[in-house]
């Protein structure tokens, strides 16, 4: 298996086969697709079903109890067979070329530096699919030290790591900013995550009552991460 895609999801029925449909389109068909679901209420299991169905290479797993995303990422991760491991959270979206052209900028670009962790751009819509014209670039070069200083340059979304070279790791059990946590620890076993300039996926806004809808609660989490866990 070339791509695992680690997808955790909390009632995102309505959205969850249009980044399905996003991980399917891509010009790279050698994936597998881990969807650990933490307990969800709404309709996610139901709507799934031809999915699974469908495609062998979509895996599906509901944790026996709510633990919140961290430990539904840290499920999927254990279960990745990939050599790469790519995230996408199941409102957000991929362009069709997105892993074809990360594994080419592996391959051709960071091969001569060793580097085993790179992050792409990302544009921004709102919760129904409407550009908001708004853009991230990750810096060319991002070191541990950075990462902490910029408080997180990059996007879940567009990240990418060679587990065969890296391993899989247990993100920190956090609500929020476990991405964040998860992308230091990757720094401290390579040296940078190396930035690519091309808007290749796209990030939807946070949802009313999700965690990220609530500032007061990210800078609980935000310092919960830098005082408790680094």
């Amino acid at each position: 298996m070339l791509v695992s895609v680690i997808m955790p999801t909390y009632n995102c029925g309505k959205f969850i086969l249009q980044s399905l449909d996003s991980v399917i389109a891509q010009t790279v068909t050698d994936w597998e697709v881990q969807i650990v679901d933490d307990c969800s209420t709404d309709n996610t299991a139901e709507v799934l079903k031809p999915y699974l169905e469908k495609y062998p290479n979509i895996h599906y797993y509901v944790l026996p109890q709510n633990g919140g995303p961290a430990v539904a990422r840290t499920e999927a991760m254990k279960r990745a067979t990939g050599k790469y491991i790519a995230f996408l959270d199941s409102d957000d979206l991929w362009m069709p070329d997105k892993l074809e052209k990360q594994i080419a900028y592996y391959q051709a670009v960071l091969a001569r530096t060793g580097a085993k962790f790179s992050a792409t751009g990302y544009g921004w819509m709102d919760e129904e699919g409407n550009d908001l014209h708004t853009v991230f670039i990750p810096p060319k070069k991002t070191d541990y030290k950075k990462m902490i200083r910029l408080s997180n340059p990059i996007g879940n979304l567009s990240v990418m790591y060679d587990q065969e070279a890296l391993g899989k790791f247990e993100v920190p059990p956090i609500k929020k900013r476990n991405d964040f946590a998860l992308w230091l620890k990757i720094l401290k076993k390579t040296d940078y995550c190396y930035g690519m300039e091309e808007v290749l996926g796209t990030y939807r806004m946070g949802r009313a009552g999700s965690v990220s809808s609530n500032k007061l609660k990210q800078a609980k989490y935000h310092w919960q991460l830098y005082h408790e866990i680094e």
